[in-house]
């Protein structure tokens, strides 16, 4: 029999790994949410095909076991698949990520430009993995592919349906970090079980149920589920490999039910050090090759630089960023500056066609608070009130209308 460990642990039991992100229990949720949304760039799918016998083991020596793991070199493929219930972004998204499209002064071959395209609909990638320092991720297409390629101080992006490419160097610091994904966003299978795992606490169930075979290797099940009602997130679970210690898989539920809205593992993976060869790149023939620092001197030029500047200063305006309760019912509470919501109807300040328009995008609601209109995903619900206020959470629509009423 697998094993069956209900065992529970808290903020307190979950070690050096929860401990030192405590305060990240009032806004993990967001995170989990934010990691389905932005980038699942080194992670992936795979249906079990086995319960193996395993040792017993508890949920804390599970969660000791992923945080202990030192594994650095890896190669496999992966599968992706996300579904948050908003259309598929297609190259849509890369369009307005920053440089994005050659015809813009941009590189259609910036990470920025092609990594948000995983934020929905299914995608299979190549992984390697070599230390800190040697990364390759490939994005397989129909009949296409694009690689970021991550070598000491250089990192390439190429795209060979556009024969583009995108090159950055670093400072001389040995790090060209910032220009390999999104600051912030977890990229590994590890990185995306620790974000999980800080929401463990008086709010947050952890158990290991059962054992899976994923990628051909024997992994101890990992659940984390909200004790609290209210949430839109049902539970997480995170396949550990047994003997490693790296999660293999990563599957987020919505509470509503259906498909997982992200489904990320191995379909193969070989803990093996890459060959070489791996993580060397060198311009085809031909192809049009964008450097980093010209993409900047050339916002300078066109005054996005400037733009920039000012968006940044508008946020000054912002009234701070206030939580309303915690752990996974934490709501966000954002005043918009100038205090404006949107149209509503009757008030002249939208043409009727638009007014439809606006109101066909979410859901109309009135409370404590006055009236607003809510707009869904299946994780991440935002309500703006016509008062201008934004109430944002990974909470089902009554609990961000009641966390919206009880706001001071």
């Amino acid at each position: 029999m697998a094993p069956n460990d209900s065992a529970e642990t808290n903020g307190e039991a979950t070690g050096t790994v929860v401990g030192r992100r405590k305060a990240a229990r009032y806004i993990v949720p967001f995170a989990v949410a934010g990691v389905a949304a932005a980038t699942i760039g080194l992670v992936p799918a795979l249906a079990d095909s086995g319960d193996p016998e395993l040792p017993d083991i508890t949920a804390q020596e599970l969660i000791e076991k992923i945080a202990a793991s030192d594994q650095e070199q890896l190669s496999g493929t992966v599968k992706v698949t996300t579904d948050l219930g908003i259309p598929s972004l297609g190259g849509l998204a890369g369009s307005f990520a920053p440089g994005a499209g050659s015809g813009s002064g941009g590189s259609g071959a910036s990470p920025d430009a092609k990594l948000m395209e995983l934020a929905s609909g299914t995608h299979t990638l190549r992984v390697a993995a070599d230390g800190p320092d040697k990364q390759r991720l490939s994005i397989l297409g129909d009949g296409s592919e694009y690689s970021l390629v991550h070598n000491g101080d250089d990192v390439w992006g190429y795209d060979s349906e556009s024969n583009e490419v995108y090159h950055a160097e670093s400072d001389g610091s040995g790090k060209a970090g910032e220009h390999k994904a999104p600051k912030g966003v977890p990229a590994t299978p590890k990185e995306l079980a620790e974000e999980a795992l800080a929401a463990a606490g008086d709010t947050t169930s952890v158990t290991v149920d059962g054992t899976a075979q994923v990628a051909g290797r024997d992994a101890y099940k990992l659940v984390i589920k909200p004790k609290q009602s209210g949430s839109t997130i049902g539970s997480v679970t995170v396949a550990v490999d047994a003997s490693t210690g790296v999660p293999l898989k990563f599957t987020l539920a919505p509470s509503s039910g259906g498909k997982a809205a992200v489904d990320a593992g191995f379909t193969k993976v070989d803990f093996g050090k890459p060959d070489a060869s791996s993580f060397s790149f060198t311009p085809p023939k031909g192809a049009e090759v964008t450097e980093a620092d010209e993409l900047e001197a050339e916002a300078g030029r066109s005054g996005s630089a400037d733009k920039a500047r000012k968006d940044l200063g508008a946020l000054e305006d912002f009234k701070g960023l206030n939580v309303i309760g915690e752990g996974w019912n934490a709501v966000a509470r954002i005043e918009v500056p100038g205090g404006a919501g949107l149209p509503t109807e009757g008030s002249g300040d939208a043409p009727a066609q638009a007014q439809q328009f606006l109101d066909a995008l979410g859901d109309k609601v009135t409370g404590d608070f006055g009236s607003g209109t809510v707009f869904k995903t299946r994780l991440v619900n935002a309500l703006l009130t016509d008062d201008g206020k934004v109430y944002v959470g990974a909470v089902t629509e009554d609990a961000l209308v009641k966390a919206a009423g009880t706001a001071k």
